[in-house]
């Protein structure tokens, strides 16, 4: 019994694994959508870049050129009242004069002759706040012309102070006046700027949730034909070769709907007469076998009584004598391995399962044959699974013949207990030989029917269904047959026949058997070691 650790284990994995198939069957959409969300999200980051930063210097421009505007204006207003050879007190008080404009200005008046005075509206801002480039350019003249008739001009730069955006301007008074520089903050603009530049994220992320859900809706819509493509062919896969598809529509789906329904249709007639005419096949080989039968009988009855007359027969005709009998027995023993194939090919091969020891139908097996002297048994009493005994004696005689007839003694036989793929146990039965072997191009084909790997060899004494018919014997029990050759220099082939100790539950299972394999007849056409069709071709 499992622990409830493992079973929380085993649910983890399943779901898992659920989510991973969820996940490869939906891969198709995941792409669709992250197309889309890729596809909006530049757009959005570009429209929104392009919105920030074209904003960003309408605001700035517009800030910095009123504030300079109105520093120019101030600055001529008052400096008109300025005497030749201001005293230091006479520039604080131009700087304060000019700073009172209103907009919010801090003025910094320099005089190259009074280097010691420091001229200020407000004690924050000094001389050597001033850019360097800047301070390097306001008292630098230019060339007077016709495309400049000032020599003097008002420059401007932004600069952090502080971590404080400012906007720094600079003039100087002209003819021989101070040099003025105006501190304007651009913090009020800044926040605006970060107002825009959240209402663009916000713009962005609901633009790039909007367009996920639109990419959402619009694969559902495009995609559900796919699936439901993928749900008919897995049907149509499956057998259900009705499976059609609805049509609605022009478009390119559409006509794969079509196309789709015309391909199963005409599968759908191929398979319907492909199964009549394999219909009529089995139909046909039973009913020749059944008719066969009948004559075969006699034949029999005749052939007994010639073998026992044979030596008292003239010498010419004895050899003749015993080929009929020889033949007729082989065609008696192909009828009844014909009809026992066209048994399992119908469906109608039952089991009569009943619960037996391994070892003891091993045993009867061997001394119901006379291979006692020619086999080594390591089977183990106590080995109890639910078999039909009689099908079950048909895979040992045609597993235990063929090693003796293509192998040669000592034919050695083991049982054990095994694991079956799904965990519950079984009884394994290793059947090998002190043969060559089976080669490798043989091996894929031993239990085919009427294989000869020797095709000069058409005519053998095996029909060439024996170990096809043991496969099938083998699988109605819910196990199966494999052949292999043994490791070099230990022994030539090993076919290991697995059974699980309880079969499968199945229409096969009935408590009789009218007319199915495991009878006299059973044993003698598929047991013998004059039946080995798949070693045959081995050798």
């Amino acid at each position: 019994m499992a622990t409830p650790l493992v079973t929380d284990l085993q649910n983890r994995r399943n779901l898992a694994s659920g989510l991973w198939r969820r996940l490869r069957l939906s891969s198709l959409r995941v792409r669709l959508a992250a197309v889309f969300a890729v596809v909006a999200l530049t757009a959005a980051v570009s429209a929104s870049g392009i919105a920030y930063w074209l904003n960003r210097d309408a605001v700035l421009k517009r800030a910095q050129d009123t504030a300079l505007n109105d520093f120019r204006v101030s600055l001529s207003r008052n400096v008109s009242n300025l005497p030749l050879g201001a005293s230091c007190p006479q520039l604080v008080q131009l700087a304060n004069d000019v700073a009172s404009s209103g907009l919010s200005y801090n003025v910094v008046v320099v005089d190259e002759n009074q280097p010691d005075c420091t001229a200020v509206s407000d004690p924050r801002f000094t001389p050597a706040q001033v850019p360097a480039a800047l301070a390097a350019a306001v008292p630098k003249p230019r060339t007077v012309g016709p495309g400049n008739p000032y020599a003097y001009h008002l420059y401007w730069q932004r600069v952090n102070i502080d971590g404080e955006p400012f906007v720094v301007g600079g003039t100087r008074v002209v003819p021989s006046g101070p040099t003025a520089y105006m501190f304007k903050s651009l913090d009020n603009e800044r926040a605006d700027l970060n107002t825009l530049g959240w209402s663009l994220a916000v713009a962005t992320t609901l633009a790039l949730i909007a367009a996920t859900l639109l990419a959402q809706a619009a694969s559902a819509t495009v995609l559900r034909p796919v699936r439901q493509l993928g749900d008919a062919a897995r049907l149509l896969g499956q057998g259900e070769l009705d499976t059609r598809l609805e049509v609605s529509g022009a478009d390119e789906l559409a006509d794969l709907a079509r196309t789709f329904n015309s391909t199963a249709q005409a599968l759908s007639d191929q398979v319907k007469e492909l199964s009549a005419r394999e219909a009529q096949s089995r139909r046909f080989v039973a009913d020749m076998s059944h008719e066969l039968r009948t004559p075969l009988t006699a034949m029999t009855a005749v052939t007994d009584i010639l073998e026992d007359e044979a030596e008292s027969l003239d010498p010419m005709i004895e050899p003749a004598v015993r080929l009929v009998v020889s033949e007729t027995r082989r065609l008696s023993d192909l009828v009844e391995n014909l009809m026992e194939v066209t048994r399992f090919d119908a469906g109608t091969a039952k089991l009569v399962a009943d619960e037996m020891d391994i070892a003891d139908l091993i045993t009867s097996c061997i001394d119901g044959r006379a291979w006692y002297d020619a086999v080594e048994v390591d089977a183990p009493r106590g080995i109890l699974a639910v078999v039909d005994p009689r099908r079950l004696d048909v895979v040992f005689a045609n597993l235990i013949g063929n090693a003796l007839k293509h192998g040669g003694s000592p034919v050695r036989v083991r049982v054990s207990r095994g694991v079956g793929p799904t965990g519950a146990g079984e009884v394994v039965v290793a059947v090998s030989d002190s043969g060559p072997g089976i080669p490798p191009d043989v091996l894929p084909h031993v239990f085919d029917r009427f294989y000869k790997a020797d095709k000069g060899r058409a005519r053998s004494e095996g029909s060439g269904l024996g170990l096809s018919i043991a496969m099938a014997n083998a699988q109605i029990h819910g196990g199966t047959i494999t052949a292999a050759n043994a490791p070099a220099g230990t022994g030539g082939a090993v076919f290991t026949l697995r059974l699980p100790l309880v079969p499968p539950a199945r229409d096969g299972l009935a408590p009789h058997d009218p007319g199915g394999a495991g009878g006299p007849a059973d044993v003698r056409s598929s047991g013998g070691p004059q039946d080995g069709p798949g070693r045959r071709a081995g050798r």
